[in-house]
């Protein structure tokens, strides 16, 4: 700005201060905008490119209270949060970055251009959240939110006036991330990367079958929904997706919870539901699976798994299933709630599809989580070894829970993990078992007490695992009961979802060697969260890191197993280790305790055996085969805009699809199938009854007999316990 003209604006505002309160008040604020919102970045029109966008565009500003909840949220990260990171500008640049990645991750609604205009702001951000100054922070979203509605207003025009004249028949493709693609330069590139994406949109309607009609009423339903869901984003929309930016940059476990998102949910399970037993997270456009409940309603009907998308829900087995791509998370989550008993169908693309064309819908029956169904389960399994028959008991613990009201009130039948497995051991040895297995798999964790006195089931008693606090200090967790309620060889089975609580007492048998850890490389969550109350809303802190008594952390890294199998999951998504700001892994100084047993020379002999018996199990070499094939997929970079090829690239897919299946159902001895669409058609009844045979399972047997026969103990003898 000239000398000359802020002596003009000056002299304006001293005549006007003449006049009334009002209007000094109101010119007072356009004056400290012109000089102080300026320089960090420029106020954003109401004009659009596309009039038609402006009738539904509103500028949101921030609330004064929101600027007091800011200040609250920045104190507590900076005196409480366990990694005691600085909040200087090399922090505001990250989350700069943040922001820009959660508002569009896809880089299809800022232009290079904008991203230069709100460069200023990237090493100012600490000291506008330290003062409470939220101006950047909404002007980037305004700027955001307009694109967003002119996209809209552009994709609905053509679909209304033009969807006829769009050739399929180009050689064109699009890219499947635009993570680290290039920012658009002009309103040219925006609109051919809106044009792209919407004939993806109508070519995977077109290869599910649907005709130009159903195509078109579908896909204005759904821009005309997201269209009117924009129009109702709020001040508090905003502020919440800013304040995560910012808590993100500490780690991904910090989070702010606006006050409807605190009063609606389980903040412990972060956006749990109620309805079905699942937590949910939006990805871009979509809904995703995170977990699953244990034992809740969706864990039951065995459907839907971890990092499926929702893309539709309906009501009752015939409601029509509306389409949810593009909705707040919380909106689906309201459309997914309903009366306990009644049936909510979800229309999904599960994790696993060959192409987002291929999805399918799923029933599931609402229902509360009751904790006798979350309790731990015992079979025996019987495996015959030459002439010897073994008996495995197998005990299944889907969480690691406790009745803490029970218990408070008094109740000497309380429901606990430690309680149930101990009775369960009894009526194992009662069976004469030769060997013990604790299947973790999918497990997320629980009461942390409860890890600490399972572990206590095994060993005389000693160490569980340390706690350090942020504040330095280092809490160590002990079983002090000198009672070892099982005495006899152990396998602990986990996978990629067994996280907290679960590598907690899997990293305790290990240390102690005491169990040898079969499965997949765990996931990592080795953190402690406290929630603060703010007088908005509320807080969920990283405040500590678990350790084990060998002195690594759980944080990051997870427990390793000493026989590893391939992993379902794609490590690159599920996993701390998947997210940027996770806590690293770490060292303290371990803490005396007692080894029953060294495998350090029995791990080779076991891997060598288990590695044979795969070399030619169907099961194994079809999970082999669909791993390495999902690989393949998500190695592709470009997605064919050309139907032609799409179409070809579909009968491909769905040949491999029908192959992989008849491979399962070969070794499991189902009959084979003809065509891919009697897989989705098919009633599970008899899968259930064949996948009785659960090869992880299976096969963990199998190692537990090899190191039954490698050490030839027999159960009911004591191992020796030797000094660590």
């Amino acid at each position: 700005m000239k000398y000359e003209d802020s002596l003009d604006i000056r002299r304006q505002l001293t005549y006007k201060i003449e006049h009334t309160l009002m209007i000094k008040y109101f010119l007072y604020k356009a004056v400290l905008a012109l000089f102080i919102c300026t320089p960090l970045f420029p106020q954003i029109s109401l004009a659009s490119e596309i009039p038609a966008a402006s009738e539904y565009y509103r500028q949101l500003s921030p609330l004064i209270e929101q600027s007091k909840t800011d200040r609250e949220i920045f104190r507590h990260l900076r005196q409480n949060h366990y990694s005691k990171r600085s909040i200087d500008d090399d922090l505001s640049s990250k989350i700069f970055d943040n922001y820009l990645e959660d508002l569009d991750p896809g880089r299809m609604f800022f232009l290079a251009s904008d991203i230069e205009a709100f460069e200023p702001c990237r090493d100012k951000l600490d000291d506008a959240l330290k003062n409470g100054d939220l101006e950047a922070a909404f002007n980037i979203y305004n700027r955001y939110q307009l694109r967003y509605i002119e996209r809209l207003v552009y994709l609905i025009r053509i679909m209304e006036e033009s969807m006829q004249d769009i050739n399929f028949s180009l050689d064109e493709s699009i890219l499947t991330d635009r993570t680290d693609a290039p920012w658009p330069v002009n309103r040219a590139d925006l609109e051919h990367l809106w044009k792209k994406a919407l004939k993806s949109d109508i070519l995977n309607l077109m290869l599910d079958g649907k005709s130009d009609d159903e195509i078109k009423e579908m896909l204005l339903k759904r821009y005309r929904s997201q269209l009117n869901r924009a129009q109702q984003s709020n001040s508090e929309d905003v502020f919440q997706r800013y304040m995560n930016s910012f808590t993100s940059t500490f780690d991904p476990h910090s989070q702010y919870f606006s006050p409807r998102i605190s009063e609606n949910f389980n903040i412990n399970m972060s956006l749990s539901l109620e309805g079905i037993g699942a937590m949910l997270t939006t990805d871009n456009d979509y809904t995703k699976v995170v977990r699953l409940v244990p034992a809740g309603p969706a864990d039951k009907a065995g459907e839907l798994k971890p990092d499926d998308r929702i893309i539709g829900v309906g009501q009752d087995t015939d409601g029509e299933i509306v389409d949810v791509v593009g909705w707040r998370l919380d909106d689906v989550v309201d459309l997914i709630r309903g009366p306990k008993d009644s049936t909510v169908r979800l229309l999904i693309i599960p994790a696993d599809a060959i192409d987002d064309h291929l999805t399918k819908v799923i029933k599931i029956v609402r229902n509360t989580v009751k904790l006798e169904e979350q309790a731990a389960k015992s079979e025996v399994i019987p495996l015959k070894r030459g002439e010897t028959e073994y008996r495995l008991g197998v005990i299944t613990i889907p969480t690691f829970y406790l009745d803490v009201d029970a218990l408070r009130s008094g109740d000497r039948n309380y429901k606990s993990t430690t309680r149930d497995v101990r009775n369960l051991l009894a009526e194992l040895e009662s069976e004469n078992i030769d060997g013990v297995i604790i299947d973790l798999r999918d497990n997320g964790g629980g009461s942390l007490q409860e890890a600490n006195s399972l572990t206590g089931l095994f060993i005389r008693r000693g160490p569980v695992v340390q706690i350090k606090h942020a504040n330095e200090k280092v809490e160590k967790l002990y079983d002090r009961d000198p009672r070892i309620f099982y005495t006899g060889p152990l396998a602990v089975v986990v996978n990629r979802l067994s996280a907290s609580a679960s590598e907690i007492f899997a990293g305790a048998m290990q240390d102690y060697g005491r169990a040898v850890i079969i499965g997949e490389d765990t996931f990592g969550k080795g953190t402690v969260q406290t929630l603060v109350n703010l007088e908005r809303g509320q807080l969920k802190l990283t405040s500590a890191k678990f350790y084990r008594i060998s002195g690594g952390s759980t944080q990051h890294k997870g427990i390793s197993p000493d026989i590893e199998y391939p992993s379902m999951y794609d490590k690159g998504k599920i996993g701390e280790d998947s997210y940027e700001e996770a806590l690293p892994w770490d060292t303290i100084s371990g803490v005396t305790h007692e080894k029953y047993m060294d495998f350090s020379t029995l791990i080779p002999q076991l891997n060598e055996l288990h590695n044979k018996r795969i070399a030619d199990n169907a099961d194994y070499l079809y999970l082999q085969s669909m791993l390495d094939y999902l690989k393949t997929l998500r190695q592709k970079q470009y997605l064919s805009l050309n139907r032609q090829k799409r179409e070809q690239e579909k009968i491909q897919a769905e040949k491999k699809r029908l192959e992989l299946e008849n491979m399962r159902r070969r070794a499991r001895g189902l009959p084979l199938i003809s065509n891919i669409e009697e897989v989705d058609d098919m009633d599970n009844e008899e899968d259930d009854k064949a996948a009785k045979n659960d090869p992880v399972l299976i096969e963990s047997s199998n190692i537990l007999v090899d190191l039954i026969t490698l050490i030839d103990q027999p159960a009911d003898k004591e191992p020796v316990v030797r000094a660590h």
